[in-house]
């Protein structure tokens, strides 16, 4: 595992995940995990980014593994992210089925950001909560990016050496609330609507994040077939462009954007019931699946 730019990172899986009670992250290597918390003494993943420790975890390549992926619950790769920022309608052809779907959106100068919660996301396998009070549960497929090292007002050139890694994303939206307001804050951040994972793949493993395939299916088949080379902003522009707004810090996330094929632009709309399987897939990047389930009403 060679080191490449400024971030020093390392062409490995890492995953933040529970074994009994205690809450850990490592390498995933053939289907064990060599787990990093005893070895680095930081307590997270987002810990051992701020510290700069990423560039250290080559040592620990061929160390024997500590426990089975399987036998462990996989968090989000960064389970408590300081910030998660959201760019909507980044890709031309979903920019257009919005429009087509009679949604008043335009293509903007710079990337339309909104925020997401900790709180709204689970992680690969765990169950996607559709409320109680809706049935209008959409899919987007995205690619996250993974702040490695800190930044503010990062060039567009040099932005790419701050990413620790990528990540699947799932940024679920809850279409009716979405729409209440022109401001979609409220359906986009539901708890346990969103998922992202499995692993975050550092960032050597993808030297162009605008070369990848992304396919969103549920149940098996395809909705979302598209390439973020298609995306309308870059990485490095959007990296650019909310460090500039406040210090990027390590663990940030960023969701890029969803391709064309979302449930609520078809006709007639296709919404996540209770019981689907929905899978996103990203070259290289991973695999992130999650069952739906629907949330009982009380009181």
């Amino acid at each position: 595992m060679a080191p490449t730019g400024a971030s020093g990172s390392y062409a490995v899986k890492l995953a933040s995940y529970v074994s009994g009670d205690d809450e850990s992250f490592g390498m995933v290597i053939d289907g064990r995990i060599v787990d990093l918390k005893r070895r680095t003494k930081a307590p997270d993943l987002r810990a051992l980014l701020a510290a700069d420790q990423l560039r250290e975890i080559s040592q620990y390549a061929n160390d024997p593994a500590d426990i089975a992926l399987g036998s462990v619950t996989l968090q989000p790769p960064i389970p408590r992210p300081a910030h998660i920022f959201c760019v909507g309608t980044n890709y031309a052809d979903h920019l257009k089925e919005v429009q087509d779907a009679g949604v008043p959106r335009a293509r903007t100068k710079a990337p339309p950001l909104f925020i997401r919660y900790p709180e709204t996301l689970v992680a690969h396998d765990a169950d996607l909560i559709c409320p109680a009070i809706s049935n209008d549960f959409d899919f987007e497929g995205e690619l996250a990016v993974i702040i490695g090292i800190a930044g503010r007002n990062i060039r567009a050139y040099n932005a790419l050496s701050h990413v620790a890694g990528y990540s699947c994303f799932n940024d679920g939206s809850i279409r009716d609330w979405q729409f209440h307001t022109a401001q979609i804050t409220s359906g986009k951040n539901f708890t346990s609507t969103g998922s992202f994972g499995p692993f975050l793949l550092t960032a050597d493993e993808i030297p162009d994040p605008g070369k990848l395939k992304l396919i969103t299916s549920i149940n098996g088949q395809v909705v979302q077939n598209g390439t973020t080379a298609d995306m309308i902003f870059g990485v490095s522009e959007i990296i650019s462009y909310v460090s500039t707004i406040l210090e990027l810090l390590p663990g940030d996330v960023i969701a890029t954007g969803t391709p064309s094929g979302v449930g609520f632009s078809r006709k007639p709309p296709l919404f996540l019931r209770d019981g689907d399987r929905c899978v996103i897939e990203i070259t290289r990047v991973g695999k992130l699946s999650n069952l739906v389930r629907k949330e009982e009403r009380t009181g």
